[in-house]
C-alpha cells in the first residue's frame, strides 16, 4: 500500500507505532516487520505526496533507532583493525543499483544467518544520478530492510566515489567543487557517515614531479575533508576515503601515496 496523505498514514500506523514528544515508539514489532514496514518504505519511495514521503522516511529511521539500528561511522572499527585490536575478517562494501529494498534484505538475512558482519552499503555519485536514488531515499530503504529482517546494530552507509568530473572541473572548477560539497552535505544529513572523496580525475601526469601531478587531487581532498569535519554530527567521526589514481589506468605506487 502506498499512502496518499499523511492523515491516512497516521491512521494506519496507530496500533503499531506511537509518536510522542517528537519521537517514535514501537508498540507492535511483529506487525511492523510483517506488513507495515513494506507500506512505509513503498510510500517513502513512491508516494506522489512529498509530505508523505518525508514523514514515512522519518518514521522508518526513528523506529529503527528505537529498535537498536542506526546509521554509524565505521571509523572506530578501522582504527581497531589498524592497531591490531581486531583481525581475521574484511568488510565488504556493496553497491545496490536497483531492487534495493529486497537486495538489502538478502544481505541482512545472510549476515544474521552466518553471524557475520559488518557490511557497508554504498552508492556512488554517478549511481545516485542514474538510479535516481538520492541519499535520503537510499538510507531509508536500507534501514527499512534492516527492520524487515530483524537486524540490530550499526548501519554503515557510504558515499562511494564522490567524484570530481574532470571536464566540468576544467571548464568551471568552482561550480564542480560546489556540486561535490552539496552531495556530501546531503549525504551526511541522510546518515552517510562514511564518505569516499574521489579527486583522482584531476591528477595531471604531464607535470614533472609526482607531487605536482597529485597536487590537485590532494588539495581538493583536503578541502573536502575539512568541510566534512565542520559539518559531521557531534560525537561522530565520519570515515573519509580518498583516491590516488583513477581506476583502470595503472597501479598506485608508494611515491604517489606519499605525495
Amino acid at each position: 500500500m502506498i499512502y496518499e496523505t499523511t492523515d491516512q498514514l497516521k491512521q494506519n500506523i496507530a496500533d503499531v507505532l506511537k509518536i510522542d514528544g517528537g519521537d517514535v515508539f514501537v508498540s507492535d514489532e511483529k506487525s511492523l516487520r510483517d506488513t507495515l514496514i513494506d507500506d512505509l518504505v513503498y510510500s517513502a519511495v513512491f508516494s506522489a505526496d512529498s509530505e508523505v514521503k518525508s514523514f514515512a522516511r522519518w518514521l522508518i529511521r526513528r523506529a529503527a533507532a528505537r529498535l537498536g539500528c542506526m546509521a554509524a561511522s565505521i571509523q572506530p572499527l578501522y582504527e581497531a583493525m589498524g592497531s591490531g585490536a581486531v583481525s581475521g575478517f574484511t568488510v565488504p562494501a556493496i553497491n545496490l543499483h536497483g531492487i534495493t529494498y529486497h537486495s538489502a534484505q538478502a544481505i541482512f538475512r545472510s549476515t544474521i544467518k552466518g553471524n557475520v558482519g559488518p557490511v557497508i552499503f554504498e552508492i556512488a555519485r554517478s549511481e545516485i544520478r542514474y538510479t535516481n536514488q538520492p541519499p535520503s531515499e537510499y538510507t531509508t530503504v536500507i534501514t527499512a530492510a534492516a527492520i524487515k529482517t530483524g537486524y540490530r546494530g550499526p548501519l554503515f552507509l557510504q558515499g562511494d566515489h564522490f567524484q570530481i568530473n574532470a571536464k566540468k572541473y576544467a571548464a568551471d572548477p568552482d561550480t564542480e567543487i560546489q556540486a561535490i560539497r552539496s552531495i556530501i552535505s546531503e549525504a551526511i544529513e541522510a546518515g552517510f557517515y562514511n564518505i569516499d572523496i574521489d579527486a583522482s580525475t584531476v591528477v595531471d601526469l604531464s607535470r614533472p614531479t609526482i607531487r605536482e601531478q597529485q597536487e590537485g587531487n590532494f588539495s581538493i581532498t583536503a578541502d573536502m575533508t575539512a568541510m566534512i569535519r565542520q559539518i559531521e554530527p557531534e560525537g561522530v567521526t565520519v570515515s573519509i576515503g580518498g583516491e590516488i589514481g583513477e581506476i583502470g589506468n595503472k597501479n598506485t605506487t608508494v611515491d604517489e601515496f606519499t605525495a
